[in-house]
């Protein structure tokens, strides 16, 4: 054999090698982030179902230690959402799914009015109404708002008052039934999702999209490093509660848990070790930003030296954010989108 076409084999089977490696990898990756988001859909079905429970049983028969497990069911079934929240593809798309779970941002106080009209009305409050009220009904604020706002908990409507506990248990029933479709429509999407190329892609640009949200609109818009430069948590998510840490400690555990190990599978493959361990490094970081993720973020924007947590935090979320959205997406070949932020 001639050195030149010997050389061309030689050529002709590194490509053909490299090839079924990165399918090799691709594949995996497809595999493990299915079973992964699977788990996580699992989770959320699981916990809405122990919320609506709880929603009956303190309806039923209201007192402190039933509100309270109807509280801790709350936040337990909202992190769980939140940890799958990245996921902006595939069957949470239907039906606006994710805006059902959550409606924000709320500018305009839409959840407080909805609510309000809610209770006005003449007709009793059933699966029906809730499911035509729109998606600022539907979802977990909606509860949150039933359970934590301050107004609401002076005033006729408070729980278990008024139709406040028709509307708590219709919207934990109508969430319930949301999570358990997602997770049975996940399931049913599997083939589909593991056989088209393009949710490879889908799957890189979930967790950078998150991680976009995440910096820019849940952290440096509370701080006042965006917009007028005024700290206000009332544009955080669950401020009524006071949770809005824990619930971005929640979205990092989720992208830690669900979403890393397939990129960092990804990573490896491309001959980029080193940025997947540093990638996973990173994550660590930003949690060791938490032992106060119970604290509400308006107690932190109200006074400069607690202030200093956010700010520790919010560097560490945007080198993640670099690492993943810039060098790891450059790594895989990624083209990101123009402000792909600009949805929630």
């Amino acid at each position: 054999m001639q050195p030149i076409t010997r050389f061309a084999c030689v050529t002709a089977l590194i490509a053909c090698t490299t090839g079924v490696m990165a399918n090799t990898a691709d594949n995996g990756a497809q595999e493990q982030w299915h079973q992964a988001i699977q788990t996580g859909y699992s989770s959320l079905a699981a916990q809405t179902g122990q919320l609506a429970t709880a929603a009956a049983d303190y309806c039923e028969s209201p007192g402190p230690e039933r509100r309270e497990r109807l509280n801790n069911a709350w936040l337990d079934a909202f992190l769980a959402w939140q940890e799958v929240r990245f996921v902006n593809f595939g069957p949470v798309e239907n039906n606006n799914l994710s805006w059902q779970f959550q409606f924000w941002p709320d500018p305009k106080n839409l959840i407080a009015r909805k609510a309000n009209y809610l209770f006005s009305l003449d007709a009793p409050v059933d699966k029906a109404m809730i499911e035509q009220s729109g998606v600022a009904v539907q979802g977990f604020p909606m509860v949150e708002f039933l359970l934590f706002d301050e107004q609401l908990n002076t005033g006729a409507n408070a729980l278990p008052g008024g139709k406040s506990c028709a509307v708590l248990t219709e919207v934990t029933q109508h969430i319930n039934r949301n999570s358990e479709d997602l997770a049975n429509n996940w399931a049913n999407f599997k083939n589909h999702y593991l056989t088209t190329e393009q949710y490879r892609d889908a799957n890189i640009k979930a967790g950078m999209t998150a991680l976009e949200i995440l910096e820019e609109r849940r952290l440096a818009q509370p701080m006042g490093l965006r917009g007028n430069g005024k700290r206000n948590p009332y544009i955080s998510d669950a401020w009524r509660s006071g949770k809005s840490l824990m619930t971005v400690e929640a979205t990092v555990t989720g992208l830690k848990e669900y979403y890393l190990p397939g990129l960092s599978l990804l990573l490896e493959s491309a001959g980029k070790p080193d940025l997947s361990e540093r990638i996973s490094k990173q994550f660590d970081r930003v949690a060791d930003n938490f032992p106060e993720a119970n604290v509400p973020m308006a107690t932190l924007l109200a006074n400069d030296d607690r202030f200093r947590i956010l700010q520790g935090l919010y560097v560490d979320v945007s080198q993640l954010a670099t690492l993943i959205n810039n060098e790891a997406a450059v790594a895989l070949g990624i083209v990101r989108g123009f402000n792909s932020s600009d949805g929630d």
